[in-house]
């Protein structure tokens, strides 16, 4: 006898607004269903650029059921974590670590950005939702406490807090977290002084950076039972997608793509963004521009990691889309031994070593950003690496091999770009 298919349903609101609804099968099909009210509001809080009212065939997009298997929407998918978080948590509410929706419906009250998604009961659910004639059996999403009830994308162990009473506290279950704070690494040595130092560096280069700060692992409070290196410090950054308890919303590249957190490394450009940012983004040029002098920046300091989950878009109002400050520049080289290339194309080219001004210069021309509007950024950057990185790198608390790798990486950079 087939057992008959069971359906469990998710809703999804942001800034007050419900944007629609996710129904999750137990034969792994996921259905995401945008509410008519969201569809015909042309004021509507923007859940993805691509369900802009600007963005072409918006409105085809919003009245089309969103159908995947096993794995949700990238949209959604991408608001969970990856990684040793996703085993914890999967671990704790013991379910596999491919069912997303079951994730999902126990992180959506404190995801990344503004969505919020809340399992709810069938006769909650909207009459056009279930328009299909043998409606299954109806389930309710119910959970046990005490996993964590937040969701941070990526690989990297992570966890939101709360900074009080001159430490870090992890946030409960509905107590929205500010910080997103890293313990040390068990696989790579004093990652957060390397995190610390290389973000330091970038923002004197005129890179918009969050705040950050050390924290040291003794004034984490509530860190579930994980093993931990013998280091003082962790690294801390302010959530630019919170203010105060309220939420802002964001997504990163991956989200903005369409494409899963396995394809972040191979299936986009960095003129693909680049167009992205100047074509659909408010401040357009002032984006591109920034944009740019990242692109360099994370050359200069060998950072190997910038891959689509690591560049965001920001909706201050709720609407327009702008680039986010930057986040996650690290020097990677120094943990990956002869990596030579940075994490998507540039002007046809991804090696460090081969990079100068007029890959800089095809990127702009590929992705229809005009040339004069970008350089002089390019030799800002490249003219306050110069005047003082070196003597603030003596002083950043980097790792003094990593230091010494960063140096050496420096002059083996072309002439264009050598510190």
């Amino acid at each position: 006898m087939t057992r008959k298919d069971s359906v469990s349903f998710l809703e999804l609101t942001m800034h007050g607004h419900r944007v629609g609804f996710v129904a999750g099968y137990r034969s792994g099909r996921n259905v995401l269903i945008f509410a008519p009210e969201f569809r015909e509001n042309s004021r509507r809080p923007t859940f993805s650029l691509i369900t802009h009212p600007d963005f072409p065939n918006a409105e085809k997009l919003l009245s089309t059921q969103w159908i995947k298997r096993q794995r949700l929407h990238p949209i959604l998918s991408n608001l969970l974590p990856e990684g040793a978080l996703r085993e914890m948590l999967a671990l704790g509410l013991k379910v596999h670590l491919d069912d997303e929706f079951q994730l999902m419906g126990y992180l959506g009250r404190d995801l990344p950005g503004a969505l919020v998604a809340v399992p709810m009961a069938i006769d909650d659910v909207p009459p056009y939702v279930l328009k299909h004639d043998d409606v299954p059996e109806s389930v309710e999403l119910s959970f046990e406490e005490g996993v964590h009830h937040f969701s941070l994308a990526g690989v990297q162990m992570k966890f939101s807090m709360r900074r009080q009473d001159g430490g870090y506290h992890i946030t409960e279950s509905g107590d929205r977290g500010d910080w997103i704070v890293k313990p040390p690494s068990t696989r790579h040595k004093y990652v957060p002084l390397n995190e610390y130092s290389a973000m330091r560096l970038a923002e004197l280069a005129g890179v918009d950076i969050p705040e950050i700060e050390l924290v040291e692992v003794a004034k984490l409070a509530k860190l579930p039972q994980i093993n931990l290196p013998d280091e003082k410090y962790a690294f801390a950054i302010r959530r630019f997608d919170r203010d105060e308890q309220e939420r802002i919303h964001t997504e990163d590249f991956a989200q903005v793509l369409n494409k899963y957190p396995h394809e972040k490394y191979d299936s986009a450009s960095y003129e693909q963004i680049g167009k992205i940012l100047f074509n659909f983004t408010g401040h357009c040029l002032a984006n591109v521009q920034q944009f740019a002098r990242r692109l360099l920046v994370n050359i200069l300091l060998a950072n190997g990691d910038a891959h689509l989950k690591n560049w965001s878009l920001i909706y201050p109002d709720t609407i327009t889309p702008e680039l986010s400050p930057a986040y996650d520049i690290v020097t990677t080289r120094v943990y990956m031994g002869d990596e030579r290339k940075y994490a998507l194309n540039l002007g046809k080219n991804k090696e460090w070593y081969k990079a100068t001004m007029e890959h800089f210069e095809l990127w702009a021309t590929k992705a229809d950003i005009p040339w004069r509007a970008i350089k002089p950024h390019l030799v800002d950057t490249l003219d306050k690496a110069h005047t003082l990185w070196r003597k603030e790198l003596a002083g950043l608390p980097m790792d003094g091999e990593h230091k010494q790798g960063l140096r050496e990486h420096w002059q083996n950079l072309q002439s264009d770009f050598r510190i």
